[in-house]
């Protein structure tokens, strides 16, 4: 299969809302960015790197979304919505990869050489999640929206958080990322706390009423 069927059935395997393949030519600019990157980065390695930059440049004026044309995209990624979605020189995407909108995946700006991350097969980064430094991002792995990844995640993992912890790990395969259903350690913390002051109430509600004695 080529690859722009590759990436059109992508959408559909991900978004419910694509009903034909001609809306999704004309109404999907995370389809429209990465066919143009495709393009660019075919140049960037012939090193006709200003010609490249320009024509990535004119995609994200298109679609919201910047992809440097040094960037390795495989096969079957979707970026969903896509807005904001920033993707630097030396990011390696596997295949099968889903994008939420207002995602990075930059350097630390302390990196020279490979400074990107490298996202393996399967993996979905929710909307706003932020993946920095040259690390990778384990296959089938899930980065929960709003996350800040600063260091290696391990294949069939969940993250979640700022900075990024891994909260689950998955031996089974890939599956939606269902942010309602994401675990929240902030939540796990402030419940943990809130028993902790209940339990502190009460013994000093009894110390006053005489029911513990003094040491």
């Amino acid at each position: 299969m080529s690859g722009i069927k590759v990436d059109i059935k992508a959408v559909f395997n991900n978004d419910p809302a694509a009903k034909s393949v001609l809306e999704v030519l004309l109404c999907y600019p995370g389809l429209h960015c990465i066919m143009i990157h495709r393009f660019s980065h075919r140049l960037y390695k012939l090193n006709l790197i200003l010609i490249a930059r320009l024509i990535s440049q004119i995609a994200r004026w298109l679609t919201g979304i910047e992809i440097h044309p040094g960037a390795q995209i495989g096969r079957g990624v979707f970026i969903d919505h896509g807005m904001g979605v920033v993707i630097g020189e030396t990011t390696q995407i596997g295949d099968g990869v889903i994008i939420y909108q207002g995602v990075t995946l930059g350097g630390t700006g302390k990196d020279k050489g490979k400074r990107h991350p490298t996202i393996e097969a399967n993996c979905t980064i929710g909307a706003g999640a932020k993946v920095l430094g040259p690390f990778k991002v384990g296959r089938n792995s899930k980065i929960g929206a709003g996350s800040v990844v600063l260091k290696e995640v391990p294949e069939n993992s969940t993250v979640v958080g700022v900075p990024g912890q891994v909260v689950q790990g998955r031996k089974r395969k890939k599956d939606c990322l269902e942010h309602g259903n994401m675990p929240d350690p902030v939540m796990t913390i402030t419940k943990c706390m809130e028993r902790r002051i209940k339990d502190l109430e009460q013994q000093v509600k009894e110390l006053k009423e005489g029911k513990v004695s003094d040491d």
